[in-house]
């Protein structure tokens, strides 16, 4: 089922028009005797090279997001230890849990949105504010300078992280490369139907016709798993980066 699920994920409805088109410029090509033999080669050189290299460029903003967010939850921890651990405040580790669970709350809602919006980063900002000021009750407590200013590293270290999670979502694999592949995708299983013809003596019982339907579905599937690296946050691919705020939540505990 879960392999089922996956390529529900890759074959959709583009995959069916484009083989659907594909076999009739075959069609056409073999009832009008329109034949050409294209070099193969082409397709390397003008659609997989450029594929292969988005599809690996959204891939490594995927794992970089994952480390950020790594970094995020664990200089969170880190400093949900030092209210519980270094003062043995019970309080303060309280209303640093409840402050954490907001922030990370608010930073769930801003990366899972569809579209960019203001609104909530402010709130992911005001949040960042309540847990600055939240830490400047370690100095009523008579810690030691040097132990402020690392928890104070680990709140900045924390806003480095969610900026740089940030600008992944707002900067995607380049524009114009990605129009670039769509043209070639959807257009050549079409523009090879001569091809598909010329070769179309070499296949009895009509298994010429698989020929324009596996290169269809090549190229579609291809594009489809770039549309779901694209944005690691938009929960619609099987890979995309899940910020749960109950699994974080586990690790929050007195």
């Amino acid at each position: 089922m879960k392999i089922l699920k996956s390529l529900n994920l890759i074959i959709n409805y583009r995959t069916v028009i484009v083989t659907l088109l594909s076999l009739a410029a075959t069609w056409l090509c073999l009832r009008f005797n329109y034949t050409a033999n294209f070099p193969l080669t082409l397709i390397g050189i003008a659609i997989v090279f450029p594929i292969v290299f988005s599809i690996n460029s959204a891939y490594r903003r995927r794992e970089s997001a994952l480390q950020h967010l790594s970094d995020f939850k664990m200089h969170g921890l880190a400093i949900y230890f030092a209210g519980r651990d270094w003062i043995d405040s019970q309080s303060l580790a309280t209303e640093i849990k409840d402050t954490l669970q907001n922030l990370f709350q608010q930073m769930s809602d801003l990366m899972h949105s569809k579209k960019v919006d203001v609104q909530k980063e402010q709130r992911v900002h005001y949040a960042f504010s309540q847990l600055s000021e939240l830490l400047q009750k370690f100095r009523d407590t008579g810690l030691a300078g040097g132990e402020i200013s690392r928890i104070s590293q680990y709140l900045s270290k924390m806003m480095i992280a969610f900026d740089k999670m940030k600008i992944i979502l707002h900067y995607r694999t380049p524009i114009t490369l990605r129009a670039y592949n769509k043209v070639f995708i959807y257009t050549f299983p079409i523009i090879y139907g001569p091809y598909f013809a010329y070769t179309f003596e070499s296949y009895s019982g009509g298994l010429g016709y698989m020929m324009p339907i596996m290169f269809s579905f090549i190229m579609v599937s291809l594009d489809n798993i770039q549309d779901h690296l694209e944005n690691p946050y938009d929960l619609v691919g099987e890979d995309d980066v899940k910020l749960e705020v109950e699994e974080y939540m586990r690790y929050l505990k007195y």
